[in-house]
């Protein structure tokens, strides 16, 4: 009995392209499931980020415009630095490490003291407001290239003119 090559060619040839696309199917489908949970944890972890230093943020300012001492909860902050540094991209690491240079010159206000110079809050409420913009830029570019630029964020520190306004002109104190 003759063997029919070119059934079996063929046979061999549809078999083996199975298994290529099974395997090629599996290689993309794991690729495309580890990009979607890296997404999702990333947003996760910078919305953690950005609520834990609004919270600080917040009572700091409040600290120094009501001339008293701040009461901050540092464990979320912290929390939410250390799991950010296992998703979150390199500029927005760069960018959540300068948030925390800044927050770490506000602290350095109270220590020892209680600050009254609204001139000394200046160079470091523009440094938040500054730090917080380039971390949510960072943190949209990580999440996907196509965001565009914020001149701005949403939330995070005041306006200047509305710290000032907590403050009577040129007493440097509160009203």
């Amino acid at each position: 009995m003759a063997v029919p090559w070119a059934l079996l060619i063929s046979t061999a040839g549809g078999i083996a392209a199975t298994v290529v696309g099974v395997i090629a199917g599996g290689i993309v489908g794991r690729r495309s499931q580890n990009r979607q949970w890296l997404q999702e944890a990333r947003t996760a972890a910078y919305e953690k980020f950005l609520q834990a230093f609004g919270a600080v943020e917040m009572e700091l300012r409040e600290a120094f415009v009501d001339r008293r001492a701040p009461t901050v909860v540092w464990a979320p902050f912290n929390a939410a630095l250390q799991s950010m540094s296992l998703v979150a991209s390199q500029e927005a690491m760069a960018a959540a490490e300068q948030i925390c240079d800044v927050v770490e010159k506000f602290t350095i206000l109270f220590h020892g003291r209680q600050p009254a110079d609204l001139e000394e809050l200046r160079p470091i409420h523009s440094g938040l407001y500054e730090a917080h913009v380039r971390f949510v830029n960072a943190a949209r570019r990580s999440l996907d290239p196509s965001q565009e630029h914020l001149v701005r964020a949403l939330g995070g520190p005041s306006s200047w003119n509305g710290v000032e306004s907590a403050w009577s002109p040129g007493h440097g104190a509160p009203r």
